[in-house]
């Protein structure tokens, strides 16, 4: 790890991990590897980087090649800056079906962003996902924690007018 780096995991940030430590076995703490990588992506603004993977290696004593392939593998790990609120659109068959191809050149157009990319004033950015599991509900997609299902044009835009 690098000297340059602010260490991350304490205070706050290493309570909340080592709950989650303890609910495993002393000699299986890597298995709080997905908390760890979600709470320091949330404590950094959204996003992970190579040092702040390292740390979470370190800390949980396991081969950083290990964290990175966990970070890689799921799409719920950002490693870019996202904005405020990061629009994650459904790209589920049932989406595709109802319509989410119009809602995504919708938001491109009103947010003069594509997909990967944040606005220029950092509040929105969109992410295509694969499944978000709410096919009933399609076209849809998550801000936050929060679910926007039946999607239309108006309704992204009432959404979207409404967030700070």
């Amino acid at each position: 790890m690098s000297s340059t780096v602010e260490n991350i995991i304490q205070g706050s940030v290493k309570e909340r991990i080592d709950r989650w430590v303890a609910r495993y076995p002393d000699d299986q703490k890597q298995s709080a590897v997905m908390a760890a990588l979600r709470i320091v992506q949330e404590t950094n603004g959204g996003h992970l980087t190579t040092e702040l993977m390292d740390q979470i290696a370190d800390y949980l004593e396991m081969p950083p090649i290990a964290v990175y392939e966990v970070a890689t593998f799921y799409g719920n790990y950002e490693h870019e800056p996202v904005g405020k609120h990061k629009i994650c659109l459904c790209n589920s068959i049932s989406c595709m079906l109802r319509g989410n191809d119009e809602i995504l050149a919708h938001m491109e157009k009103k947010l003069n962003i594509k997909p990967g990319e944040v606005t220029e004033d950092g509040r929105f950015s969109i992410k295509k996902v694969e499944c978000l599991g709410a096919c009933g509900g399609a076209p849809m997609m998550q801000i936050g924690k929060t679910y926007y299902e039946n999607l239309t044009e108006a309704s992204v835009d009432e959404i979207l007018d409404g967030l700070e």
